[in-house]
C-alpha cells in the first residue's frame, strides 16, 4: 500500500482516522499501532514478526540499559546486543546476497575456484523499508546509553513509535528522543489537522503531478540503446532522474509530515530546497536531513569527527559517505555514489565550502554544484558501472547516437515533456519547498491544496503504478 493510491486514500486513512478519534484517549496508541502493522502487512504479512522481533529486543535493551546506571560495562553489553541484532537483521536481508555474488567474484579472481555459497543468500526477499525502521528502533537504545533519552513507559508506546505508518517507509527516520513527550502526551486540533491535510495534499501532487511525469522521462533516457542515447537527450534523463527522485522523496516527506500532524505528531523537515546549494557540503545539510543527521551523530561524531586530526577527518568523511552510499543499496553503483560525494566534502573541507568559486556569482555556484550532482546521479540510477559509464559517455558527447536517436528525441520532446521540464526548473530552482510554503497557513493555501488533490487524485487514476522511489531502500 502506498500513499498514492486509492486504497490508501479513500480507505485505509478514512478508517484510520475515524477509528484514531473515535477510540478513547488511551486506545489511540493501540489503534495507531494496530493500523501501522496491518499497513506494513499489506506487502508481506510474515515481514511484522521481523520488526516486531526487532522492536521487541530493542525496547528490552533499552529498559537493562536504563536500569544498569551504574554498571558502564553492562550497559554498553546491552547496547552492542541492540546493535548487533539490528545490523544483523539489515545484513541478513539486504546484504546477503550482495555479499554472497561478490565472495564468489573474489574467489575467482585468487584462482581458488567456484564458491558456491547456499542457494537462500540469492533468494532473501528485501522487506520494504527495512533500512528505516532498523535505524530508527537502533537509535532508541543508544539515545539511552548516551543519556539523551529516557525508556517508553510501556511497550505499546514504543512498538507505536517503530511502526507508525507515516513514516515507517521512507522517513524522516525519528528519533525516539524528538517525539518521546509528544507519544506520551499530544496536542490534537483542529489547526493542526488542517495544516497536515494541506500538507498532505502539496506533497501527494508533488508525486502525481511532477515526480510521475518526470519519472517516465527518465526511464526512456536511462533504457535507451547505444545507438539511441544522444548527448541532449543523455542530458535530458539525467535532470529528469535528478527531479524525479527530489519530488518523489520529498513528497512522501511531505505527506508523512502531515499525516503525522493529522494524528498530533510534529516531525521535523527532511527536505530544505538540496538543489539550491552552492556546495556539496551546503547540500548534505539540505538533501535527507534525517539521515545527514543520523550518520553525523551515529557514525562521524563516534569515528572521531573532526577531533582527531585533519587526515582522520577526511578519511572518517570519505567512510561515512561511503557507507551512506551502501545503505542506499547492495550495489557498487551506490558505494561509487557515495565515494563521490565523499570525495567532493574532503575537496571542500580542504578548501573551504565555495571558496574554490568566490568570485563567482551565487546562480554559477549553484550550478555547478547541480551538474557534480548530476553525474553522481547517473550512477544511483544505473544498473550496473557498464550501464553507468555508457551513460557518462553520452553525457559529455562521446556517444555512437545514429539517426535512430531521432526517435527516442521526437518521445522525450513531446508538449508534455516541454512543459514539465520547466515546471521542474521552476519548482526546484525559484520557488520556497513545501514547509516555507505553508509555514503560514491561509485560507488560500487550504483551498490550493484541495484543489491539487482533486487534480491528482483525476490524474493518479491515469498513471500506471508507481511506488516510492525510497520503498526499495
Amino acid at each position: 500500500m502506498v500513499f498514492s493510491s486509492h486504497i490508501f486514500i479513500f480507505y485505509f486513512l478514512a478508517l484510520v482516522l475515524g477509528a484514531y478519534y473515535v477510540a478513547p484517549k488511551r486506545g489511540r496508541h493501540l489503534v495507531l499501532t494496530a493500523c501501522s502493522y496491518v499497513f506494513y502487512a499489506w506487502w508481506n504479512p510474515w515481514f511484522v514478526f521481523l520488526m516486531l522481533i526487532s522492536t521487541a529486543i530493542d525496547f528490552f535493551c533499552g529498559k537493562r540499559i536504563h536500569a544498569n546506571k551504574s554498571s558502564e560495562i553492562i550497559r554498553k553489553s546491552w547496547v552492542i546486543v541492540s546493535i548487533i541484532v539490528n545490523l544483523g537483521i539489515l545484513a541478513f536481508f539486504k546484504y546477503a546476497g550482495f555479499f554472497s555474488q561478490n565472495v564468489s567474484v573474489l574467489a575467482k579472481a585468487l584462482g581458488l575456484g567456484e564458491v558456491t555459497l547456499p542457494p537462500i543468500f540469492n533468494e532473501i526477499v528485501l522487506p520494504v523499508g527495512i533500512s528505516f525502521y532498523t535505524f530508527q528502533s537502533m537509535s532508541y537504545t543508544i539515545d539511552i546509553y548516551r543519556r539523551h533519552a529516557k525508556p517508553a513507559n510501556d511497550f505499546l508506546s514504543f512498538a507505536c513509535y517503530v511502526s507508525m505508518f507515516p513514516q515507517l517507509i521512507a522517513g524522516p527516520i525519528v528519533r525516539y528522543g524528538s517525539i518521546a513527550e509528544q507519544i506520551r502526551s499530544r496536542v490534537h486540533s483542529v489547526d493542526n489537522f488542517i495544516y497536515g491535510f494541506t500538507r498532505f495534499n502539496f506533497g501527494f501532487a508533488k508525486k502525481i503531478l511532477l515526480a510521475n511525469p518526470v519519472g517516465e522521462i527518465a526511464d526512456l533516457c536511462f533504457g535507451a540503446g547505444g545507438q539511441s542515447l544522444s548527448t541532449p537527450i543523455a542530458w535530458i534523463g539525467v535532470c529528469s532522474y535528478a527531479f524525479q527522485i527530489y519530488f518523489d522523496f520529498s513528497a512522501y516527506s511531505d505527506m508523512a509530515i502531515g499525516l503525522g500532524r493529522m494524528f498530533g505528531f510534529s516531525f521535523k523537515e527532511n527536505f530544505n530546497s538540496p538543489y539550491k546549494s552552492e556546495s556539496i557540503t551546503e547540500f548534505w545539510k539540505r538533501w535527507h536531513i534525517s539521515l545527514s543527521g543520523f550518520l553525523r551523530d551515529y557514525l562521524y561524531i563516534p569515528l572521531g569527527g573532526n577531533r582527531k586530526g585533519t587526515k582522520r577527518t577526511y578519511c572518517n568523511l570519505l567512510i561515512v559517505m561511503l557507507i551512506g552510499g551502501l545503505w542506499h543499496g547492495a550495489q557498487w553503483t551506490f558505494i561509487a555514489w557515495g565515494g563521490i560525494h565523499g570525495l567532493f566534502l574532503v575537496i571542500e573541507r580542504l578548501t573551504g565550502p565555495s571558496k574554490y568559486l568566490n568570485n563567482c556569482p551565487r546562480i554559477l555556484k549553484i550550478g555547478i554544484t547541480f551538474t557534480v550532482i548530476l553525474f553522481s546521479w547517473v550512477f544511483f540510477r544505473a544498473e550496473n558501472f557498464e550501464r553507468a559509464f555508457f551513460y557518462l559517455k553520452a553525457m559529455i558527447g562521446l556517444s555512437n547516437a545514429t539517426p535512430a536517436a531521432l526517435i527516442l528525441m521526437s518521445q522525450v520532446t513531446r508538449p508534455i515533456v516541454l512543459f514539465i521540464i520547466p515546471i521542474s526548473f521552476v519548482c526546484t530552482f525559484v520557488l520556497p519547498n513545501t514547509g516555507q510554503i505553508l509555514q503560514r497557513l491561509t485560507i488560500g493555501k487550504v483551498i490550493t491544496g484541495l484543489f491539487l488533490l482533486i487534480l491528482s487524485l483525476s490524474m493518479m487514476f491515469t498513471q500506471e503504478f508507481n511506488p516510492f522511489l525510497y520503498f526499495q531502500f
